[in-house]
């Protein structure tokens, strides 16, 4: 580790203390910080996890019944059904501060009458298939835009994380051993120019008696 490069008189060896203190205590609490930010972000990876695997369980379903109608329905009547949405979902994000990172909660709107009759379509053309698929796609919305949420949330808490990470070490195996090992070589110093002192004045002392 190279040493800072400054003068070692008593002011600097105070400065140099007092820098040091202040790096101490901000190891600290980064450390506190980076600690805490992992704790909530294995819980919300955790969270995300089994929001996908649900997500994907039920779109998963949702297709295979799909393929199904579409093999026995006429094509046309399918597209004519989902050529324009049934349903507008708006979306409002507000921000929320969690350790320091602004995280965005998506409050969204949409009319929850049509997850109970996703489509108006008549029951001649259509089969079984067909009506689960569209009912599994309506109920699965509410766990998709939660899935959006969350994912946003893991992604800005890792970049959080990395962050506070770098700044962690730097301190830790930079910053800090630097100031430590610059105390240290004024420390010697100032005390080797004291026993210099010591000594002359003794001689000094000695050539006068």
């Amino acid at each position: 580790m190279v040493r800072l490069n400054v003068n070692p008189t008593r002011m600097e060896l105070s400065r140099l203390k007092k820098q040091l203190g202040t790096a101490t205590r901000g190891h600290k609490l980064l450390k506190d910080k980076q600690d805490e930010l992992m704790r909530r972000f294995i819980l919300l990876v955790k969270k995300n996890n089994q929001l996908r695997i649900d997500v994907e369980q039920e779109l998963t379903t949702a297709l295979s019944n799909f393929v199904l109608a579409n093999a026995t329905l006429n094509e046309a009547f399918i597209e004519e059904l989902v050529a324009v949405p049934a349903n507008e979902v708006t979306l409002d994000v507000i921000e929320k501060n969690i350790m320091s990172v602004t995280v965005p909660i998506m409050n969204f709107h949409y009319d929850e009458t049509v997850v109970e009759a996703p489509l108006n379509y008549g029951y001649l053309n259509s089969n079984a298939e067909l009506d689960r698929a569209f009912d599994k796609i309506s109920t699965i919305l509410p766990k998709l835009l939660e899935l959006a949420e969350v994912e946003k949330t893991c992604q800005l808490m890792s970049e959080e994380i990395e962050k506070t990470r770098r700044r962690v070490n730097a301190l830790e195996y930079m910053t800090i051993p630097q100031l430590e090992e610059t105390i240290y070589y004024i420390q010697m110093k100032l005390e080797e120019n004291e026993r210099s002192e010591i000594t002359r004045l003794i001689k000094i002392k000695n050539m006068g008696s």
